[in-house]
């Protein structure tokens, strides 16, 4: 069982260091970020669970990067938040792309497991 899961494992590639370099995860239909799913980062900031200062004039604009693992068959295998300092809304937008992504990917038969990137930006008057 355990070298099953070793070699399993050893298949998964490693995340890239350039997450610039990354194309654009290929969604079929943008995503579309309601007030109710930013309403959770606007709770974490709120709750001071994120060293996130409040700007000037309100306009809250936080911006996650999350490098994305999809296999051939057009799952997402892994999602890496960029590290803003803040685990739970990182956690928080891999998930959203992972459900995101489900079923809307635009992807080339049989160009094996890529990696690539997605930006979650949530915007919100406080």
């Amino acid at each position: 069982m355990i070298l099953f899961l070793l070699l399993q494992a050893a298949e998964i590639p490693a995340v890239p260091v350039d997450w610039a370099a990354l194309a654009p995860l290929p969604y079929v239909a943008a995503p579309q970020l309601t007030p109710q799913l930013t309403s959770f980062v606007a709770g974490e900031i709120t709750a001071n669970r994120c060293p996130i200062a409040k700007p000037a004039d309100g306009h809250y604009v936080v911006k996650v990067d999350v490098a994305t693992l999809v296999g051939t068959d057009g799952l997402v295998r892994r999602t890496v938040p960029h590290a803003i300092n803040c685990p739970t809304v990182e956690q928080y937008a891999a998930g959203l792309v992972a459900g995101f992504a489900r079923s809307n990917l635009a992807l080339r038969a049989g160009s094996g497991d890529n990696w690539y990137r997605a930006t979650i930006v949530f915007d919100w008057r406080g």
